[in-house]
Parts: C-alpha cells; structure tokens; sequence
C-alpha cells in the first residue's frame, strides 16, 4: 500500500536512508517542510550582522530537529559564525534551557519541532517567549508558528501548498499508476521572508522591505 507523508522534515533521516537520492525507493514518498537552511542563516546574518554567537536550540528527541541543526552549523562554519548547542529533551526543560541559551549567547536559532498535543507545543512556545522577550534576546524560527510567538522573522513555507502537492502526488499514484518508489519527495514551491512586528517593535530591529508580517 503506497504511503504519502506530508510536512516530514527529512524522509532520509527518518527512515535510516543513508544514500540518498531524492526518492525512499519503498512504498513511501510525500511532501517535505524543510525550509532552505542556508537562505535561514543567510536571513539571521542579515538582520543580525554583528551576532558574536548563536544559540541553537533544538528537541534532542527528534531526529529531524537535530538535522536542521547540523545543516545550520555547517552554515554558520562558512561564515565563521561561532554558536553553541542547547538540546531540550522534554517540555519541562523549555524554560531553563533556554534562560541558559539567552545568557551566552545573542541571537537564538530554533528549528522546526513537534510535540504530541498542540497544548505542549503552546506551552513551549510560551515558555521560550517568557524568556527571550525580557532578556531582549532575538530569535530567528524554522517555521512561521514558533516565529508568531517568540521569534523575530522566518523563513516561511505554505503548509497549505505542502498539503496540496500531497494529494497531486495520491493523485498520480491512483489515477495514472505512478510507481511510488521512484517518485522524489517534493519541497514547498514557495518562500517568504516573515517577521513578527510585535516582538520586532519591541526589541527595536527594523527589517527590510522585501520580509512580509505575520498576519
């Protein structure tokens, strides 16, 4: 039976593929929510072009968290870009990782993440805001719901458009015998440059003309 995936940040990683080409060669293949990192940290240095360090924090429980880690690193080594790592294993660990993260470091990076209930993804959310907010601290987001609540810009993809080309790729396998096996995942056709203007008022960063507010 063919399986879709929609929004799985790396089909390589979650499946334990180690040579990848673009397609799973199983009876899987779907949509992926990875935004471009590189364009993410290119944004970060953007707005932040005197950041002396980077904090990354990320669910330590999640394997495609840690690889947006690693691919954002590999980033900020081409630019010299000192960072440190802060891995959160579980929601009660938000809030004082984080104050530690703020403490060293003057820009945070946090990547795409998943929680089981919406309600401890809020939470987290939160929790992160309560403390970057006071300690005046910016953070750039993987996607545009943690930017909405504690971020300053994002990257932002359309999980609509994700959901859409999901269901042309069901399309193909049912209707015209697509084999699933050779189908490559498919990326968010579309990007936007996003900022959160209230946090942005309120630490003072004045972005450029070409980022969109969260609405």
């Amino acid at each position: 039976i063919p399986i879709l995936g929609t929004s799985v940040t790396d089909y390589a990683t979650a499946l334990e593929i180690s040579d990848w080409s673009g397609a799973t060669g199983r009876n899987i293949s779907g949509t992926s929510d990875l935004a471009p990192i590189e364009e993410q940290e290119a944004m970060l240095k953007e707005l932040f072009p005197d950041v002396k360090q980077v904090g990354l924090l990320y669910c330590s429980a999640e394997a495609n968290s840690l690889y947006q880690i690693q691919l954002f690193e590999a980033a900020l080594d081409k630019d010299g870009i000192a960072y440190k790592e802060y891995a959160i294993a579980d929601t009660n660990e938000v809030q004082s990782v984080t104050t530690a993260a703020a403490g060293e470091c003057d820009v945070l990076y946090i990547p795409t993440d998943n929680y089981p209930l919406r309600r401890q993804r809020q939470m987290c959310i939160r929790d992160r805001y309560n403390v970057v907010a006071p300690a005046k601290i910016p953070v750039i987001a993987g996607e545009e719901g943690i930017c909405n609540g504690c971020g300053v810009a994002t990257l932002s993809i359309s999980y609509y458009d994700l959901g859409y080309a999901t269901g042309e790729m069901a399309y193909e396998i049912l209707a015209e015998g697509a084999d699933i096996t050779t189908m490559d995942v498919r990326y968010a056709p579309n990007v936007t440059k996003k900022y959160n203007a209230k946090i942005c008022e309120e630490l003072g960063i004045t972005v450029p003309d070409d980022y969109v507010a969260i609405q």
